[in-house]
């Protein structure tokens, strides 16, 4: 009694921590038949199997529920059980029994293997079907039985066909016998065992462990010898001596042929019908088969010889024993609720105690017993095996249980164990009644049977019914427990959101769009982390392989595909079934995950008490993470449980870190912390997302961190509380220590690097944290010190020298920091010559640099562009001084001993175009003019054309004057200068963007050779959003250069199109024709232009006509067209005219043209005339000389031969 009340816990452990948790299989079962009150009704016995469960009541009512399956569409469902069929056992009441003592359905016992069942109801058993519970062998029934059991716990559900047939034999335990029967299409008996007063038996093969009222035995089915073992309570001394743990022989004589096969031929039908007016069998002491229900009652005590004398002899069954109460665990369970002495059967000078006999077996070759002295006092659970002998350590109950059951064990396959089998631990429940401080509490005493303490007391666990399901169940309510038939399947959702990747975002607001507060840093780190949110979209666009976006459900989809694998191993099954009042519940196995997460749990809570003692939280932490070092993992799910916890673990340790700076840490507790950290497998960047000053160091790409979604929601709780302050925290305010503990931690993730299974991410987030860090324990080294051995800025030189994977965010650092020095190593040591010029670049241009290493900035540059070997520095870097002073820039180009290979000229020119302009025209014009290379033509044309576009671009005003040009002089009359001369003689003067054109022009027009689709492609894609309004035809703007470009690449009528109709150069038009479309400018001194064909100058001639009449002035129209027909109307055709030529027109307007072109078709028609003569006269003369052969070769003869 004593040992209950200290049961106040002094240490108390955690909800959930235990081997075991109740799951809700049946709540509030219509106990009573009418549907009234339900209070005095209460459940006995359960079983199950194959979807069926059947629940035994003290209202003698049999209860059958049928299970529905869960949805398949639906993984987190579960089934259900509906209510299928209510019945009520037949049973005979015996005359002796007191009004209301009946127990009601006392046992029920499934026999798949034949499709049957047994039910006792009222010390009356009676057989029906499974499932259906039809009534089957009537109208036979068994009465006075007290017990109907030991099938063979060897057997498995299953069997061949041949078994199936032999059935199912069981152990009827009537008054003064053990009845062997076996249960197939019929009953019958195979023999008849002298063993009175049995009330419970669990059978092995042939040996059964047996028990009536007092004591147990073993007993040999097949010899029917018996061992006797001790007593059920120590303190009944009434047992007759005799040698325990000695085979009896218990086998009468008459009974020496049931031995034999139990054949037909040897066994008696068990459900031969009898008449019913016979009583020769109904006044055997013990109970028995018979006939029907219905015939008169008969004494079931009575002392009197058996009816049947030919069946065994009398010497045994008239010895006086004594009668053994009817529910043992009754009385038992009535002894505890009341605190009061066990009822006895009879009364005795010493009072004996009845305690409710319990027998289980762990294993094939052992039996468990369990004694004790009282029902208030502890039980003794001992091992046996077939023989009798002790096997293993006792276990202890704190008190005499009211049902045991065992569960597990290393040769138990049907224990409540997870899908994935492995060696489990073996456990006995034992239900019972403990004292508390608000009084008696009944629940279950879990604890282990399978492993050797020694001498420590076996932990036990406490499992009450309060919290395990849909109501609360009162503490005082007794509760049964009992190993079903068959095993249920269920699953642990819980496991599944603990365990299951989830995605986590270290910012606010959705993952998909993270956010930083820029307003949280001071102005030192502001401008910097404005870079660092322009770095994070270049991120979140890159980061990925491929650039597909990613379908709207893929976090969906990835979380089922997570929950669905998971789901697979939090699978488990049960077979254990609690009850208590009208609710029933699975005791399930409790993954080793929950029971660590409620000690967890536990600890989070401060204990179930409010507590800030960090370093009680500490040693809890400390103390379970020491628990699992070093454990294997025997299954997926357990390795998973074990990188679980240790992520959980170490992430409340580290809050407790971050949050409570006194006591502080000792070294030895900041090792393990840093050691789970590291060795669990959590990424960093969750380990930095405590820490908000570091949380805008994360780079996140669109796919997110995945985590445990345990850890993810303990993370989340602390990254809330921490939004919840109002400090806002920056690195400047970190305390050494936390500092001291992110540079051990950073650096050791470091070593990472190169597993493929860490994105690269992390390495960014890595090193942008760890360069931050030293950045700041930096700031207290003095000016121009250099790194030594052991000293932050040596720490500081070895990460940028050997790189880091966050350049763009390393560079934002650095120059938040001032620190352009170690910038340039960042580069230098990494062989990034461009980045080290370009830090050398900024130092120089007045930056501040707080290293004040660099020396003569512009020397050092121009050295080192003589010493590396990359054109692209010497060309970036010759533009950057030639920007500075163009004619430096120029020797940088033109210099012959540097190591990177030599800029050809036309190189040269591009670069320096776009990069230093005022260097590209003395370069080139010295190319061209000073050396007269016209091989760089090309590149000067494009330099100059690049001007005038880019002033026509960018300035509306030399759009107009230009425009303006065009148009006046198109109003001058002629005669007039070519368009070129007018250019030329009205360029303003010293207007570099008009001498550019001219230059352009001249190159244009001269005999160099250039790209022409190039130049055009140019200005159509420049101009193209600047060309006149409306209708405009393209290139309004660079006239005169389209026409070149046009003439170049042979399409004549554009070029003459422009010429009529935007320019009104007419006679340049007229020039164009009779050179063939050679240019509009002056040919170059020395040049010779090929002689165009006539073909080419009348094709071109007809165009200019068609153009010509299409001039919008009617005035010019008529001049143009009349001084081209007169002048240059050889070139046309007569008749091509005068389908062209208006009829409305004067004829004085062809009048030149008709009569050079009737001249002209005169000469024609003579000249042919003549020809034709020629050709006459040329034909006689042929003939003539043809004649003249033939008369002088005479005839010739042909004579066949």
């Amino acid at each position: 009694m004593a040992s209950d009340l200290t049961r106040k816990q002094k240490h108390p452990k955690p909800p959930g921590a235990g081997p075991y948790v109740l799951r809700p299989l049946l709540h509030d079962v219509p106990l009573s038949p009418d549907g009234g009150s339900s209070e005095d009704i209460k459940i006995n016995c359960i079983d199950y199997f194959d979807g069926h469960l059947y629940i035994g009541t003290t209202a003698s009512e049999l209860i059958h529920y049928f299970q529905i399956p869960p949805d398949p569409t639906d993984p987190t469902s579960s089934s259900q059980f509906i209510f299928a069929s209510r019945i009520e056992p037949a049973y005979a009441e015996p005359p002796s029994s007191p009004s209301g003592s009946r127990p009601g359905v006392q046992q029920i016992l499934l026999l798949p293997r034949v499709a049957k069942v047994c039910v006792l109801c009222n010390w009356t058993v009676t057989f029906y079907s499974l499932p259906e519970l039809s009534p089957v062998f009537e109208p036979i029934q068994v009465k006075n039985c007290n017990w109907i059991g030991g099938v063979d716990l060897n057997d498995g559900l299953s069997a061949p066909a041949e078994d199936r047939a032999r059935g199912v034999t069981v152990l009827l335990s009537l008054n003064r016998r053990i009845q062997v029967i076996r249960i197939g299409d019929d009953a019958r008996v195979v023999r008849k065992i002298d063993f009175a007063g049995s009330v419970f038996s669990v059978r092995r093969d042939s040996i059964a462990c047996v028990a009536d009222s007092r004591s147990y035995s073993l007993l040999d089915v097949d010899r029917q010898q018996k061992i006797p073992l001790m007593s059920i309570s120590s303190l009944d001394n009434s047992q007759p001596g005799g040698p325990f743990g000695q085979a009896q022989n218990i086998a009468s004589e008459s009974d020496g042929g049931l031995l034999r096969s139990s054949s037909s031929a040897t066994a008696r039908p068990l459900l031969a019908p009898h008449d019913t007016q016979s009583h020769t069998r109904s006044t055997s002491l013990g109970g028995f088969i018979t006939g029907n229900v219905f015939d008169p009652p008969t004494p079931t005590r009575s002392p009197g010889p058996s009816g049947d004398s030919s069946s065994r002899t009398q010497h045994d069954t008239n010895k006086p024993l004594p009668a053994p109460p009817r529910d043992p665990g009754l009385l038992a369970a009535q002894a505890a609720s009341t605190q009061s002495p066990a009822r006895t059967s009879s009364p005795s000078k010493l009072g004996p105690v009845f305690l409710k006999p319990h027998i289980a077996s762990p294993s094939s070759e052992e039996f468990l017993i369990v004694t004790g002295t009282g029902p208030l006092d502890p039980g003794i659970g001992m091992f046996v095996n077939l023989d009798g002998d002790p096997t293993r350590p006792t276990v202890e109950f704190t008190r005499y249980p009211r049902e045991i059951v065992l569960d597990g064990g290393s040769t138990d396959l049907s224990s409540s164990r997870p899908s994935i089998g492995v060696e489990e631990e073996g456990y006995v429940l034992a239900s019972m009644a403990k004292e508390f401080e608000d009084g008696l509490h009944h629940g279950l005493e879990i604890q282990r049977f399978d492993v050797n303490i020694g001498e420590d007391e076996a932990e036990k666990f406490w499992l009450e019914i309060k919290g395990s399901g849909v109501k609360d169940v009162a503490p005082s309510t007794p509760i049964g427990i009992r190993s079903l038939l068959q095993t249920e399947e269920m699953l642990f959702e819980e496991v599944v959101e603990l365990l299951c990747q989830r995605r986590f975002s270290p910012f606010s607001g959705h993952p998909d769009t993270p956010t930083m507060s820029m307003g949280s840093f001071d102005s030192r780190t502001a401008t910097s982390m404005a870079h660092l949110s322009q770095e994070k979209e270049l991120f979140d666009r890159d980061l990925d392989s491929d650039d597909e976006p990613l379908p709207a459900d893929w976090e969906a989809i990835r979380n089922k595909e997570g929950e669905d694998f998971v789901r697979t191993l939090a699978k488990t099954s049960s077979r254990l079934a609690v009850w208590a009042g009208a609710d029933i519940w699975w005791a399930v196995r409790n993954p080793l995950l929950l029971q660590l997460e409620s000690i967890l749990e536990f600890v989070y809570s401060g204990g179930g008490q409010k507590t800030t003692d960090s370093a009680k939280i500490r040693g809890q932490l400390l103390s379970l993470l020491d628990t699992i070092k070093g454990r294997d993992a025997k299954t997926e799910l357990e390795f998973m449980t074990l990188g679980y916890i240790r992520q959980r673990a170490s992430v409340m340790l580290l809050a407790t870190f971050l949050g409570s700076p006194e006591p502080p840490f000792a070294d030895n507790e900041m090792a393990v912390m840093e050691e789970n950290l590291l060795n669990g497998d959590l990424d960093a960047r969750v380990v930095l997302a405590l820490i908000p000053a570091l949380r805008n160091e994360i780079v996140v790409n669109r796919r997110g961190i995945w985590i445990y979604g345990g850890v993810k929601s303990l993370v989340q709780k602390y990254m809330s509380a921490a939004a919840a302050s109002p400090v806002i925290q920056t690195v400047s305010s970190l305390a050494p220590n936390v500092l001291r503990f992110l540079l051990r931690f950073l650096t050791a993730w470091r070593k990472k690097k190169g597993f493929g299974s860490i994105p690269d991410e992390v390495f960014r987030t890595v090193d942008a944290s760890l360069l931050l860090v030293l950045l700041e324990l930096d700031q207290d080294t003095p000016k121009g010190k250099t790194g030594k051995t052991g000293s932050i800025r040596k720490e500081l030189y070895d990460l940028v020298d050997h790189g880091v994977d966050c350049f763009d965010r390393a560079v934002g650092l650095l120059e938040t920091y001032r620190r352009l020095f170690v910038l340039s190593r960042l580069y230098q040591h990494r062989k990034m010559s461009a980045d080290v010029l370009a830090t050398w670049r900024r130092i120089i241009e007045g930056e501040e640099d707080r290293g004040g290493e660099l020396g003569d900035g512009e020397q050092r540059v121009r050295g080192y562009l003589s010493n590396i070997s990359s054109q692209a520095l010497v060309q970036e870097y010759g533009v950057w001084l030639a920007t500075r002073n163009p004619k430096l820039g120029v020797q940088v180009f033109a210099d012959d001993k540097g190591r990177a290979p030599k800029f050809e000229p036309t190189q040269v020119v591009a670069i320096l175009k776009e990069e230093a302009p005022d260097a590209v025209k003395y370069y080139l014009e010295h190319l061209v003019f000073g050396k007269g290379n016209t091989e760089y033509v090309n590149e000067l044309v494009a330099y100059y054309l690049e001007i005038v576009i880019e002033d026509l671009q960018a300035s509306p005003s030399s759009r107009e004057t230009l425009t303006a040009s065009y148009e006046a002089y198109r109003a001058l009359r002629p005669p007039k200068p070519t368009y070129l001369r007018f250019l030329t003689d009205n360029a303003p003067p010293n207007d570099e963007v008009w001498q550019s054109r001219l230059r352009l022009l001249q190159l244009l027009g001269g005999g160099h050779d250039y790209d022409t689709a190039a130049i055009r492609k140019r200005i159509d894609t420049s101009l193209a959003n600047n060309q006149g309004t409306g209708a405009a035809p393209k290139q309004q703007l660079l006239v005169p250069e389209a026409i070149i470009l046009d003439g170049r690449a042979k399409r004549h009528e554009d070029a003459l199109r422009l010429l009529v109709h935007r320019l009104g150069d007419y006679d340049t038009a007229v020039s164009y024709c009779l050179r063939g479309g050679a240019s509009i400018a002056s040919a170059a001194p020395g040049r010779r232009d090929s002689i165009p064909t006539r073909e080419t100058q009348t094709r071109l001639f007809r165009v200019l006509l068609t153009e010509f009449l299409a001039i919008d002035d009617l005035s010019d129209r008529v001049e143009q067209t009349g001084v081209l027909l007169e002048r240059f109307g050889g070139w046309l055709d007569v008749l091509e005219v005068l389908e062209l030529v208006p009829d409305s027109w004067s004829v004085d307007v062809a009048a030149g043209f008709l009569m050079a072109a009737l001249r002209r078709l005169v000469r024609e028609r003579q000249e042919s005339m003549l020809a034709r003569s020629l050709s006459g006269a040329e034909n006689l003369r042929v003939n003539y000389d043809l004649l003249v052969g033939i008369d002088e070769k005479g005839p010739v003869v042909d004579t066949g031969e």
